[in-house]
């Protein structure tokens, strides 16, 4: 049955494409719609602010909309708007780096902002990442993409990014176990 549900929504945003290709322009609230938390989440955990994200997710569906007629469903929607979430971060942490700006950031708004019990656990075990292995971890275990997806989005070979997130998902464990607890149900394994 879920697996039903899937097909009709890709069914579903592949009309919507359709419409705003054709130039309805407003059917791309339902595309907003649709991917707006996954995206957000996705540049959160990369960008490590919320602010930041939060802009980061805007220009991204800006971007999709206005390079929606290059999309080609050779591979699914969801797949070619995480293409662009991906580009876009890396850039933002590359410009970020130089300036050391998302650190000082980061620092203020944990001052800032309530802290979830888990929170300060995802970011360091994040920070022990790179920033490809971090969008793996994150494209593989908060999104639920297969291997095959992750390695479209990312232009790399199906058996590199599971072999990566293998290493990756053992490095964090190990993490974990010298921290003391141990959250190793968090990271998915097989498919």
């Amino acid at each position: 049955m879920e697996k039903l549900h899937a097909s009709n929504q890709d069914t579903d945003i592949n009309l919507v494409i359709e419409q705003v290709q054709a130039g309805d322009k407003q059917a791309y609230t339902h595309i907003i719609r649709r991917y707006q938390q996954q995206i957000f989440l996705y540049c959160y955990y990369l960008l490590k602010n919320q602010e930041e994200a939060e802009d980061a997710a805007q220009e991204i569906f800006i971007k999709g909309l206005e390079h929606i007629h290059q999309f080609v469903p050779t591979v699914s929607f969801s797949a070619w708007l995480y293409k662009i979430a991906q580009n876009h971060c890396t850039d933002l942490l590359k410009r970020n780096a130089r300036t050391f700006k998302s650190f000082i950031q980061y620092k203020l708004n944990l001052k800032q902002q309530p802290i979830h019990e888990y929170t300060n656990l995802i970011h360091e075990l994040l920070d022990q990442l790179t920033l490809k292995d971090r969008q793996i971890l994150l494209l593989r275990s908060l999104e639920d993409y297969n291997y095959e997806e992750i390695a479209t989005i990312m232009g790399q070979k199906s058996s590199t990014i599971r072999k990566r997130y293998e290493r990756l998902r053992k490095k964090l464990i190990n993490y974990n176990e010298k921290g003391g607890k141990t959250y190793e149900h968090s990271f998915k394994t097989g498919r």
